[in-house]
């Protein structure tokens, strides 16, 4: 990661958005499993291959360095005074030191806000758990990590070996951390950049001169950036033909009277989990197969985030029904969708989002993943034309933008409004692929990294699964004042997959012909 690297409007957002009650953080409850013969102390073994491994993933000690004013997004600078007794911490859990104990303090971790002063990452080794496990909760700010970047550091970090292998060590001469800059100099960087930024996909923009006055001094820099806000909009022209585009393409489908039925397919029914959330959180974890949901994908001619959302639809739809509050309209998901490119393997948010009915509204398994199935196939077609408009939406800084979002956050918070505004969707589901080989840490065998994802007002529920070898860890994390124990969610979850796979399961009989 190069030093002053400025985040992303995306990127930034999650910084601003973040309030006490919605933690922007993203992390993991991994299980490792302790060799037999292991005679060593795990935690300061980890700790060691951490720190070894520092310098292949450069995150792990940038810090965030605002802009002046907080007139543009912050950058990431290294951080000299780095510590990493800061930042891997062993933590003790009470008896009977299984998994649902860990589940509960990780709910409760994870309510926790990041120091922003520091590199924005924390790791918690909890030793002596049942079966010779030894337990691991991770998290990673969003405004450094999505999913797939968090899966790459994972693989940059971990061994497939038990034996760890040799890592270089950093090169020689290796700078230290940024040394601050004179505020005027930063200023004229940040204000070039709210210029720059959404105007580089226009080769006409990149060929235009702006007036400076050449003065370096606050007055002349502010002077000089009003007049630059005001070219910036004929650059901004520049990007004009392909939002106009993506635009049109999606005005097309929706005259489409089909499109205008799956339109109104996405609009949520308010539900008890579309309310506003505490700071508290709830977690819980569980597996599956992973061959045996691909091989019902197949069965059902869709994909294998078809199978995950069905999962999710039944569990939610089963537990709205113990508590009679299961709309007559079928419920909605945000499913995040990555535009990361195989082997980019750069720490930040590559993603863009969908919203699918999950088809709630159905009793039968079977009828209920066709049915998502083909609003799957529908939303993708919806949202397809707006993936152009993503690198230049994430990338574009707007003046004041840092102070402005997180007022409006913070209003957004204390106000309750997600209890009276329509939800976006009523839960969040995302599905990221992960390593398919075995991984070790410090020796210790990875047994599951079971996602813990962000829980919003007015979005309570989020379900985050990640593939290892050959299988799915869910992740269910919640305002714990929405579900106190959303363990109660994931204990359904093998019933509904048990259940979809009795669905599509061949009759008796054709198997007692198939025998004979």
């Amino acid at each position: 990661m190069a030093d002053g690297k400025k985040l992303s409007s995306l990127d930034a957002s999650f910084l601003y958005l973040e309030t006490p009650e919605m933690p922007m953080h993203v992390g993991s409850m991994a299980i490792f499993r302790l060799p037999d013969d292991y005679k060593g102390d795990f935690f300061e073994d980890f700790k060691a291959m951490i720190v070894s491994r520092l310098h292949i993933a450069p995150i792990l000690k940038a810090r965030l360095e605002k802009a002046p004013l907080d007139i543009d997004h912050p950058s990431w600078v290294e951080d000299d005074q780095f510590d990493i007794d800061r930042h891997i911490f062993r933590a003790s859990l009470p008896q009977p030191r299984d998994r649902a104990t860990l589940e509960r303090i990780v709910g409760w971790m994870h309510a926790k806000l990041l120091n922003r002063a520091r590199p924005l990452w924390e790791f918690y080794v909890f030793e002596g758990m049942k079966d010779n496990e030894v337990g691991l909760y991770s998290k990673m700010h969003h405004a450094a990590i999505d999913g797939g970047a968090g899966a790459a550091l994972t693989n940059m970090i971990y061994d497939i070996s038990p034996v760890p292998r040799q890592v270089d060590p950093p090169t020689a001469g290796a700078k230290p951390g940024q040394e601050p800059r004179d505020i005027a100099a930063n200023l004229l960087d940040s204000y070039q950049q709210l210029i720059t930024q959404p105007l580089d996909a226009s080769a006409a923009a990149k060929n235009l001169q702006l007036p400076r006055t050449g003065k370096s001094d606050i007055g002349s820099i502010l002077f000089d950036n009003a007049m630059y806000q005001i070219e910036s909009a004929v650059r901004f022209a520049g990007n004009i033909p392909t939002m106009v585009k993506s635009v049109s393409e999606v005005l097309g489908k929706i005259s489409d009277p089909k499109s205008r039925e799956s339109l109104a397919s996405m609009v949520s029914p308010p539900t008890m989990l579309n309310k506003s959330i505490s700071s508290e959180r709830s977690f819980a974890g569980v597996s599956i197969s992973l061959s045996r949901s691909k091989a019902l994908a197949k069965q059902a001619g869709g994909k294998l985030n078809d199978v995950v959302l069905a999962l999710a639809s039944g569990v939610v739809r089963r537990y709205l029904q113990q508590y009679s509050t299961l709309p007559a309209k079928s419920l909605t998901a945000a499913v995040p969708i990555s535009l990361r490119e195989e082997g980019n393997t750069e720490a930040n948010n590559q993603v863009f989002g969908m919203i699918c009915s999950i088809a709630t509204n159905i009793e039968d398994p079977k009828a209920r993943l066709e049915a998502i199935i083909a609003q799957s196939t529908k939303s993708k077609e919806m949202s397809h034309p707006l993936r152009a408009l993503m690198p230049q939406i994430s990338n574009i800084s707007m003046l004041g933008a840092p102070m402005m979002l997180q007022v409006l956050a913070l209003v957004y918070s204390r106000s309750n409004l997600s209890d009276v505004l329509p939800p976006a969707a009523n839960i969040t589901v995302s599905n990221v692929p992960g390593p398919r080989q075995t991984l070790y840490a410090a020796g210790a065998e990875l047994l599951h990294i079971f996602p813990v994802s962000i829980s919003t007002h007015g979005q309570a529920l989020n379900i985050t699964v990640q593939s290892y070898r050959d299988q799915l860890d869910f992740g269910f994390i919640v305002g714990a004042n929405i579900i106190p124990h959303v363990q109660v969610m994931s204990d359904m979850l093998p019933e509904e997959f048990a259940a979809l796979e009795a669905a599509y399961a061949p009759p008796a009989a054709d198997i007692r012909g198939a025998a004979e």
